[in-house]
């Protein structure tokens, strides 16, 4: 909060016992301790209480949220959910897969796109390997025709 150095405190130190005088100052100090404690406390018993209503407020407002919730899951939970409870046909109700369908149809797709990506890699690989074993071919074949080229030379 203040910023008292070393010397401040020695200058009031001395201020002090020269105005109060050394037979008073150990009492003047005592209660001046005393003072600040208390100042000190009432400070952090204030902060604490208020931090406490912030928190009694948030958990206030996360258990109202919490209470709209709980009605909603119980209306999405319901056997018959529709959109307007007073009419019941058959043209507004939704109609899902059951979940180990969906999971199954999800699972075949999955599976058939690894497939084929598995397939492009291993096209794309035997093209690789078929450029490779070009190059490999075409620089025997040159590496084979300089010594030849080079014998008729020293000839």
């Amino acid at each position: 909060m203040f910023d008292i150095g070393f010397w401040e405190l020695t200058m009031i130190a001395v201020i002090a016992l020269l105005v109060i005088g050394p037979d008073k100052l150990p009492g003047v100090a005592r209660t001046a301790g005393k003072w600040l404690g208390r100042a000190r406390r009432f400070v952090g018993d204030v902060k604490t209480d208020i931090d406490r209503e912030l928190k009694q407020d948030e958990i206030r407002k996360a258990l109202a949220e919490d209470a709209g919730l709980d009605e909603i899951k119980q209306i999405m939970n319901a056997d018959n959910f529709t959109i307007d409870a007073e009419e019941i046909t058959n043209d507004y109700q939704v109609k899902a897969m059951l979940n180990e369908q969906a999971a199954a149809t999800h699972n075949e797709k999955i599976m058939q796109e690894e497939q084929e990506q598995q397939e492009a890699a291993d096209k794309g690989h035997d093209r690789m390997l078929e450029e490779e074993l070009k190059d490999i071919t075409d620089h025997s074949d040159s590496a084979d025709s300089e010594p030849e080229s080079s014998s008729s030379k020293n000839s």
